[in-house]
């Protein structure tokens, strides 16, 4: 490719995997390939594409802020335990190779996947209160999909959004805000911890960053054309494709 034409390859790559990650999530299976399709090492690839789809994830706030009124409490309070899992996830990547948590990245996301699916009947069977604050089981989920996101990026807006869905009884839409916070908290720490430690590539991440806020930010957008169930089944086909590619890694 002439340096023009990988530009546009990583714009195009950033702009589409930011408007993934608003509205379901994966977006890494876009720009993650198509960082190492231009000769990058994986590892080198894997902290570049995560601190360069930062910004995406900046974008599905904003473009979530209306949906996100009134949830301050639970935003904060739930962003704090996510920050958690994200530090433990951060240094779980940079000081163990994780070869096995490698192999249970496709099951967790199928889960998470399905779980989303069967989020009516789980919401009925396990669902909070909008007037009390989140529970346990909500923040242990939280947690592990913090360390989930920090130690690898695909997949975890599904698992948020899965988990959130099973014990938040809210709008799919307001959910869907919340789990845009949280992916943005995650995604900060593994960028600090990537920055100061990680291979990062700067000049990729100079082209993909920018179109990846504007992508996050014209996903929030299309994401609130949908109805609850279209959303959710869109998600759920995302979910179950991305477990898929990453079977097949």
């Amino acid at each position: 490719m002439s340096p023009l034409t990988e530009i546009a390859f990583l714009a195009g790559a950033g702009l589409l995997a930011g408007a993934v990650n608003a509205l379901a999530g994966g977006g890494t299976l876009i720009s993650f390939p198509a960082l190492l399709a231009l000769g990058q090492p994986s590892i080198s690839a894997s902290v570049t594409n995560a601190v360069a789809l930062w910004p995406g994830y900046l974008g599905g706030v904003l473009g979530y802020r209306a949906e996100l009124r009134g949830q301050r409490r639970r935003t904060v309070l739930l962003s704090v335990t996510a920050m958690l899992g994200a530090i433990a996830g951060s240094a779980l990547l940079l000081l163990t190779p994780g070869k096995l948590f490698d192999s249970l990245v496709p099951w967790l996301v199928a889960f998470a996947s399905l779980a989303l699916l069967a989020q009516p009947w789980l919401r009925k069977r396990f669902g909070g209160d909008d007037d009390r604050p989140p529970s346990r089981w909500v923040h242990a989920g939280a947690f592990l999909g913090g360390c989930y996101g920090a130690y690898f990026n695909g997949g975890m807006g599904v698992l948020l959004l899965a988990v959130l869905g099973m014990f938040l009884h809210d709008n799919l839409h307001r959910v869907n805000a919340v789990r845009a916070a949280l992916s943005l908290v995650v995604s900060s720490v593994s960028v600090v911890a990537f920055s100061l430690f990680g291979p990062v590539r700067w000049e990729a991440v100079a082209v993909v960053a920018p179109a990846s806020l504007v992508g996050g930010f014209l996903g929030t957008r299309l994401a609130r054309l949908m109805s609850p169930a279209v959303l959710r089944g869109v998600v759920v086909a995302f979910g179950l494709g991305v477990a898929a590619v990453l079977a097949l890694r």
